[in-house]
């Protein structure tokens, strides 16, 4: 037994899982969904493949983990930053969209995954409603982010409205992430989130300004 399975023998459940995912990850990104094939997942973990049967029924569950994974991931990344901001309800937003517009958000890697899982997204049940889930839970953290900064700006808002603001400008960041993940050569250091500060502040009527 070589000294990498040995070392994953030693590991816990959840980090032999995580392994697992790792390594799904990395050949999605690389291949596609089509491309990350069990063997070729078991190869990379430097695992057998029945190991991997043991902790996921099929290819299908092991993706949709992978695809869970990353998402929060994402979400976890781009929030991170809003945490340690000790000022306004404002200057979090303005964080929020500064952090969701720059490394290491936005990465060529997580456009090459994007790209990856979106047509299993679109033909398997189980990874379109993990997609909804990780997508709801992002605009409502980025809904809670832009009512506080109204409501601190005097500007009391219904949650209709709250749900208009919080999509559009989701779907204004998740475009520029994309542009800037895929053609980062396209856009000097910074320009993205000035762009996305500019644009989020028009959306709900806020300057976002340093």
């Amino acid at each position: 037994m070589s000294d990498e399975r040995r070392k994953f023998t030693r590991e816990s459940a959840q980090q032999r899982k995580r392994t697992l995912i790792e390594a799904t990850l990395e050949l999605v990104a690389e291949k596609g969904v089509q491309g990350a094939t069990v063997r070729g997942i078991a190869d990379r973990a430097q695992v057998t493949q029945g190991l991997i049967r043991h902790y996921f029924s099929s290819k299908e569950e092991l993706i949709t983990a992978a695809f869970e994974h990353h998402m929060t991931q994402m979400t976890d990344l781009t929030f991170a930053p809003v945490a340690d901001v000790k000022g306004s309800a404002r200057d979090q937003l303005r964080v929020f969209v500064q952090s969701s517009l720059m490394p290491p958000v936005v990465d060529p890697r997580s456009i090459a995954l994007w790209a990856g899982f979106l047509n299993k997204v679109q033909h398997d049940a189980q990874m379109k409603e993990t997609h909804a889930k990780t997508y709801v839970q992002f605009r409502d953290r980025l809904e809670k982010l832009i009512r506080a900064a109204l409501e601190e700006a005097g500007r009391e808002t219904e949650p209709a409205r709250l749900y208009q603001l919080a999509t559009a400008c989701n779907a204004l960041i998740d475009g520029l992430w994309m542009e800037g993940g895929a053609l980062p050569e396209a856009f000097a250091p910074g320009e993205l989130s000035q762009i996305g500060l500019t644009s989020v502040g028009a959306i709900i009527g806020l300057s976002l300004e340093p």
